[in-house]
């Protein structure tokens, strides 16, 4: 007998209603965190500040009335939060990242970055917590935009970000976690300076390959309305993976979610422009940085483009970006910088060969390695509108990595290879 089909009482229809539909998690407004040692001072915002009014402020201000508005105010917010974000970006509760990092007591993740970080698992992730601090003043709103647009994004040669906890003036970052190491240590190896992973031209040409397209990705196809910059390109926060030896870009999104890019200075921004000494403050490192940002602090595409052509000038000599070496004959220390030595390589007939990198054992098509060169020579012209956009500079190197590739093929060099990065 067929008995007749139960409905559901008025009590369980509201707690269907009441289930969460996605997996963006936020800290209800009237909770406030624990306080613990080891912690931001204003740990109670945590994520909160991502799910306020318009007028809510995340930097170096805070309002703390919007804090603790009414439940159902904060379930507007939450609604409004899940429209905007998809459901692979996630905005982290901040006990969550305390948690995983135990209470941040955790050992530091070596990086590149002068920031703390910690690897860690992240609901059931590998992945890098990166903290840092807010450089100004950012909208909530502004802010859920761009975490919505940066963690979207998705291209091979990108380290995911998968999402991020706002604590105070903190805003804590949650990358993939990439086995590999990075360029600058796969060239340069301190313990064996006569030994690189990237021992044979197509590894170098790939690599270039990939973050060339990799950053075209990000300065054209974030689906913002202003392009994103990267402003952290260098050799050091680029991942060569293990074992297929493909480049990946780290710190996607960074410059964007701390405040790096100011829209309005950038737009105000020409040449050289003047500003005060004694307000005027940024970061940058020595050898990456173009001249006009060491001028005026402003980070741009075109920047990127400069700080991309000193990676590809040291993929191609295996020299720093810049150091100092003694001076035999005058005694102290000289300036060495790479782009001054690449300059004199291309000026000087048949001197390629003497610059490039002494370890590829002169194994490499020179005529494609001329051309490199002149690619990463244009990328630091001392002016920003003489540098080439990035689909240009992606397309180039694309097509002399198919050169080197019929190169390798009819010389034979095997390129279907494996290495593993461990020490011996």
């Amino acid at each position: 007998m067929c008995m007749p089909k139960r409905s559901n009482t008025k009590e369980e229809e509201e707690e269907e209603e009441e289930k969460p539909q996605s997996s963006i998690e936020t800290t209800s407004s009237n909770q406030p965190s624990r306080r613990s040692s080891g912690t931001p001072e204003m740990s109670r915002k945590a994520s909160l500040d991502l799910t306020a009014n318009n007028s809510t402020t995340i930097g170096w201000s805070f309002n703390l009335k919007d804090s603790w508005k009414s439940s159902a105010s904060s379930v507007n917010s939450l609604s409004s939060l899940r429209e905007k974000l998809p459901e692979t970006a996630h905005v982290f509760e901040f006990s969550e990242i305390r948690a995983a990092t135990n209470n941040f007591l955790a050992k530091k993740f070596s990086s590149s970055s002068s920031s703390a970080s910690w690897r860690c698992a992240v609901r059931g992730n590998d992945v890098v917590v990166f903290q840092r601090k807010f450089r100004r003043q950012i909208n909530a709103e502004e802010l859920r935009d761009r975490l919505s647009l940066i963690c979207k994004s998705h291209h091979s040669s990108l380290i995911k970000l998968r999402g991020a906890s706002v604590s105070g003036n903190y805003i804590y970052l949650v990358y993939d976690y990439v086995h590999g190491a990075s360029v600058a240590d796969c060239i340069r190896n301190p313990k064996n300076p006569n030994f690189t992973v990237l021992s044979n031209w197509m590894s170098r040409i790939q690599i270039a390959t990939d973050i060339a397209h990799g950053l075209d990705y990000i300065h054209h196809s974030t689906g913002s309305n202003s392009n994103c910059v990267h402003n952290h390109i260098k050799s050091s926060s680029i991942i060569v993976s293990e074992p297929s030896l493909n480049a990946k870009i780290c710190h996607v999104g960074t410059a964007e979610l701390c405040g790096e890019i100011n829209r309005e200075e950038e737009a105000q921004s020409s040449g050289y422009r003047r500003y005060d000494s004694r307000v005027m403050k940024f970061e940058g490192t020595r050898g990456y940085m173009a001249p006009e940002f060491q001028v005026n602090g402003v980070p741009t595409e075109k920047t990127d483009v400069y700080a991309l052509g000193v990676v590809i000038l040291e993929l191609l000599s295996g020299k720093e970006a810049l150091k100092y070496e003694v001076d035999e004959e005058g005694g102290g220390y000289r300036r060495v910088s790479v782009i001054e030595t690449a300059r004199e390589a291309a000026e000087g007939e048949g001197r390629i060969r003497w610059w490039v990198d002494k370890r590829l054992k002169d194994s490499y098509p020179v005529e494609v390695a001329g051309r490199v060169l002149r690619v990463g020579l244009e990328c630091v012209e001392e002016d920003p509108e003489r540098r080439p956009d990035m689909t240009w500079v992606a397309g180039r190197v694309s097509k002399l990595y198919l050169e080197s590739k019929d190169w390798a093929e009819k010389m034979g060099v095997p390129t279907d290879f494996t290495v593993t990065l461990v020490p011996r």
